[in-house]
This record gives structure tokens, sequence and C-alpha cells, in this order.
């Protein structure tokens, strides 16, 4: 396996893995979002397996891509990264009658991991997603959760709550973790008190 430009070999695969796929209810190439959570993960660390794996993350989960290919061509710790990643996604169901549990296995995978690198690229990817859903909500207001598989803001708000309890520990001090926080609460603080 050549280590060799690994960040720039892992951009390019990514770029030709995700080809026509968008963004959930825009016309953004869905690779924007994998090349940002690399560019967060940037923020906290210079490690190239790290960054090659966050330009990965989504791969494995969603397109065809093999374990296999990535440990052949990114080797074992960046494909150790990506899966720590990889939801179980149930594809013999209906995606929005697995999302609960979907979300709790990965909650509790990231709670019980010591792996801070996987870590970090799960709090990149989540940070790119709520950037995107605060800026995507100002347009398309309370039918934006219509777009996805979960569509009661409650449930994204439990989910995006408890990351940003579990990850604190390890990243309270870093740019992206205050970032995601405020950002969350700003999302979904309205949803929470409408419910008080």
């Amino acid at each position: 396996m050549d280590k060799n430009n690994l960040f720039g070999r892992a951009v390019a695969f990514a770029v030709d893995a995700h080809t026509g796929q968008l963004r959930k209810g825009t016309k953004l190439p869905y690779v924007l979002h994998p090349l940002e959570a690399a560019t967060i993960c940037a923020t906290m660390t210079d490690d190239e397996d790290v960054l090659a794996a966050a330009a990965l993350h989504d791969t494995l989960e969603d397109t065809p891509t093999t374990k296999q290919t990535l440990e052949e061509r990114f080797g074992s710790r960046v494909t150790e990264l990506v899966l720590a990643q990889t939801e179980n996604k149930r594809k013999d169901q209906p995606a929005s009658a697995t999302w609960r549990t979907r979300k709790e296995e990965s909650l509790e995978h990231l709670r019980t991991s010591d792996d801070h690198q996987a870590k970090m690229i799960y709090l990149s990817d989540k940070l790119s997603n709520i950037r995107s859903t605060a800026r995507d909500m100002e347009h398309a207001g309370d039918h934006f959760w219509e777009r996805f598989n979960q569509s009661d803001p409650l449930q994204h708000a439990w989910y995006y709550l408890s990351v940003s309890e579990i990850l604190e520990p390890d990243f309270a001090d870093t740019p992206a973790w205050q970032e995601f926080h405020k950002t969350v609460h700003q999302v979904f603080d309205r949803y929470l008190q409408a419910e008080t």
C-alpha cells in the first residue's frame, strides 16, 4: 500500500465514489460534505491517515466501496477509522424504521470508544451536517425535516445533543466542538422550548 500523497488519493477516490450523489434536498454534489469534514479535521490534526479517513468516511456506508478496497488502497488504519464512522444501514428494512436504532448504536459506539482520532472524524462529520442544517433551514423552514428518514426535529435534537455531550470531555477546548455545540442549540432550542 503506497503511502505517498495519501490524502490527495483519498480525495480523488471520494470524488469518484460519490459521483452523481447529491446532498439531500439540494443540487450540491455530495462529496462536498466529506471534503468539508476533512477540512474541519485539519483544524485539529495534521495526521494524514485521519484526514484521508475523513474524506473517505461515507464511502463504505453510501457507495459500493468495500472494506477490502479501502485496505488495499489506503491501509488498515484508514480503513479502521472509516469503519468507525459506518452505520449498519439494515438495507433490508425501511431507513425510517431503523433511524432511532442506528443512532442509538452510533452513540453507544461513540460513548465506549477510546479512539480519539475516530471521535475527531465523527465531530467533523456532525459539524459539517449541522452547519448544512442551519443553512438549509433558513430557506426551507420546518419543511426542511421532510427530506430525512426521520422527520421529527425533536429526534434529531436528541441525537445531536447526545453527540455534543459525549464529545465534550475530549473536544471542549476546540473551536470545532464549540461551533458544533453552539449551532446545535441554535437549530434545536426553539423546538425544545416548545415542548416545555
